[in-house]
């Protein structure tokens, strides 16, 4: 393969693709959860990042074939909504463009959260806001997150009955558990599940990702470079296991780390945020980047390790 440190440009097909539903996409999406923001994301006082940079990052992103872009109308700083900078920069929208959104949690006008919406008609306004900030007349796909191990019937069949409406093609389900899918299906397909996820993050949830793959729904991992980070972002020390792996193949840590998720199946997808034209880059050739069985059993021993803190 081309090293991920090579100066020819590697777009979002080397990730292989994947298919939502109907809707085939690069396995290597983009976030816009950082987007809107320099430093943490999702806090009040966050600093708005420059509006045309943001705007040149997600252009670039689709120039690099990315074409599955996560988001949701709780993605905002001050001055900045991620969902208008993609509207901004990207509408009239190409054929081939996902966007996924999520619904659920929610946050006031200056930014405090508030709580998550759990009525149908809480769950509608969620979804007319988000059609509304990306100029749509249908999501691509919505996904429901919640918190929590309380059933999901009432709040994923409201999303089903949008979805007979028209306005939601595909449905989706974020921090959950299996329980909570085979409860949504009872419902409605659902296409993707969006978990926390990553090399020493919740091994436990191994067998899910499995499963999921079995079922033909794709596994979307978030948090996959920040790790314990969280919306902070990649703020722990690298294993050494990992810093020898990218070492190994002139990549950077969060490269190996993007690889890895990819390395779980070929259901796994992700979805990297930045706003630095050169960690996009890197994300997007990290989907090029493959790793040797001695390497995957070096990082499955950092991973499982998890399980014994």
């Amino acid at each position: 393969m081309t090293p991920v440190s090579s100066t020819e440009t590697i777009t979002a097909a080397a990730s292989g693709r994947w298919t939502l539903g109907d809707l085939p996409v690069n396995r290597i999406g983009f976030g816009a959860m950082r987007l809107p923001q320099t430093g943490p994301a999702l806090v009040a006082d966050a600093v708005p990042r420059d509006r045309r940079a943001a705007l040149s990052v997600l252009r670039r992103a689709v120039e690099l074939g990315v074409n599955h872009i996560d988001t949701a109308a709780f993605y905002f700083s001050p001055l900045r909504s991620a969902n208008e900078l993609i509207n901004s920069a990207l509408a009239p929208y190409a054929d081939d463009l996902v966007i996924s959104t999520k619904v659920g949690p929610a946050r006031d006008r200056t930014g405090q959260w508030t709580p998550h919406a759990r009525t149908p008609e809480a769950l509608r306004g969620q979804v007319e806001e988000n059609l509304r900030q990306l100029g749509r007349d249908h999501l691509d796909v919505v996904n429901l997150r919640i918190v929590g191990t309380e059933s999901i019937a009432e709040r994923f069949g409201a999303l089903a009955d949008l979805r007979v409406a028209g306005l939601i093609r595909h449905l989706g389900l974020s921090n959950v558990s299996p329980a909570h899918l085979a409860e949504a299906q009872a419902i409605a397909p659902v296409v993707c599940v969006q978990n926390r996820y990553g090399i020493g993050i919740r091994p436990e949830d191994d067998a899910f990702v499995r499963d999921c793959g079995a079922q033909g729904i794709a596994f979307v991992p978030f948090y996959a470079i920040a790790a314990a980070g969280g919306e902070g972002g990649a703020t722990v020390p690298e294993p050494a296991e990992v810093l020898a792996v990218a070492k190994a193949h002139g990549a950077s840590p969060a490269q190996v780390r993007l690889a890895w998720t990819l390395h779980r199946g070929p259901h796994v997808l992700a979805i990297p945020g930045t706003g630095d034209p050169d960690h996009l880059m890197a994300n997007v050739a990290a989907g090029a980047l493959r790793l040797s069985e001695d390497e995957l059993e070096l990082l499955e021993g950092v991973h499982r390790s998890a399980l014994a803190d």
